[in-house]
């Protein structure tokens, strides 16, 4: 048996005691030590209208990382005990299942050390479809987890950071991971004119939108220069967006939905994330700031949500 969260109903979570997983052919089971808590969770713990309830034991947890314990039949190249992060979805548990195919194991430099490694693939992914390169003006619109990695990657590509977020520990944290400018996110035409003036008026070449919501949207399409790259990666999963398409055509840009959902992209960008924290090339543990018990997994939601001081990330640590 094992301890698992369930969401019972809108910000109900509940603890339950539930059967062990069984790994299936090509499957292996994870102890597991910890799971991030993603931005993404926040919708759905409070109430959607298309959600269904009680949840699945461990739901909502994709961040997981731990130990394997058990190796279903046809798995090769993994044993128990090897320490991995993992691709699967219900993390919020003492035990998950994944796809032995979609887990990458951990070297030992980064033992006992936290790796969310789900969240850091999906930066690698979002950064690789940004086709950012050296000399052009990268504008970043909210630096939280995601914004702060991608910031990282897109200075150390040669390029130059312009960081947009509402919190000015936000913008503090741009700094730290390279950004060369910040702007507070605070009044919409105020923000295009800083732009203006940073980019003697061409704007620029590339805007990632890391926020998931209406306006961090329409203040990406303003930014974006003629023939650039407007890169959504924040999850807009509350409702249906509007855009400018007149503005988006007039300037002749691209459009992308950086959100991988093919099995072996999201795999490459998640090796591609632990290379680089194994390397000492990106150190995320700054990003780490806040820590629950599982029991305490209500208050990691609401802790995403309403980000109290110097907030980025949760993590609920489970050994």
């Amino acid at each position: 048996m094992m301890r698992a969260a369930i969401l019972e109903g809108p910000e109900q979570i509940r603890i339950e005691t539930a059967t062990l997983p069984t790994p299936g052919r090509g499957e292996v089971r994870i102890r597991l030590e910890g799971c991030g808590v993603c931005a993404s969770n926040v919708e759905p713990w409070q109430g959607q209208a298309w959600s269904q309830f009680p949840g699945d034991a461990g739901g909502l947890g994709h961040e997981g990382r731990g130990e394997i314990d058990v190796v279903g039949e046809g798995v090769v190249g993994l044993s128990p005990g090897d320490r991995l992060a993992s691709l699967s979805f219900r993390s919020f548990a003492d035990y998950d299942v994944a796809l032995a195919d979609m887990v990458v194991k951990l070297p030992d430099s980064l033992s006992g050390k936290p790796l969310p490694g789900e969240p850091l693939g999906c930066a690698f992914n979002i950064f690789r479809r940004s086709d950012i390169r050296p000399g052009q003006t990268v504008a970043i619109i909210g630096i939280g987890f995601l914004g702060a990695v991608l910031t990282k990657l897109a200075s150390d590509a040669g390029a130059r950071v312009i960081a947009i977020s509402r919190r000015q520990e936000s913008l503090d944290l741009a700094r730290q991971y390279g950004a060369a400018e910040t702007i507070p996110m605070d009044d919409h035409y105020a923000i295009i004119d800083a732009a203006k003036a940073l980019t003697g008026e061409a704007m620029c070449e590339r805007v990632i939108e890391a926020v998931g919501k209406q306006w961090p949207l329409d203040l990406a399409g303003e930014l974006v220069g003629f023939g650039g790259r407007l890169v959504v990666a924040g999850y807009h999963q509350d409702g249906p967006r509007q855009v400018n398409m007149q503005g988006w055509n007039w300037k002749g840009i691209d459009v992308i939905n950086a959100h991988e959902r093919d099995p072996a992209v999201q795999l490459q960008g998640l090796r591609e994330a632990v290379e680089a924290v194994a390397s000492g090339r990106l150190d995320p543990s700054p990003l780490y700031t806040h820590r629950y018990r599982l029991e305490e997994l209500g208050q990691a939601l609401a802790a995403t949500r309403d980000k109290p001081g110097h907030f980025v990330k949760a993590l609920v640590m489970l050994r």
